[in-house]
């Protein structure tokens, strides 16, 4: 048996939820604008502006319909949709 190495890429630890009230205010928004930006989803007939789909994105994460997660082995942060549970305060 050999000692792991905490520092090892090749341990991967599961992403944590980030509780997004705990975020500031600009980092939140340019976190949720980019969310919107690399999903492209369709949003149908009606084409909606950069603001309405941050607010959409923003009430997602009100109702628990999204989340922050941050990947410890990666280091990065994204948006995660997570329909259907409810919010943790």
């Amino acid at each position: 048996m050999t000692d792991s190495d905490p520092n090892d890429r090749d341990t991967h630890e599961p992403p944590v939820a980030v509780p997004y009230r705990e975020i500031s205010a600009p980092a939140l928004r340019g976190l949720v604008e980019s969310f919107v930006l690399r999903e492209g989803t369709d949003y149908g007939e009606h084409e909606f502006s950069l603001e309405e789909k941050v607010l959409q994105v923003m009430h997602q994460l009100e109702r628990g319909e999204a989340e922050v997660m941050y990947d410890p082995h990666t280091s990065s942060v994204s948006v995660v949709v997570t329909a259907g549970r409810r919010p943790r305060d």
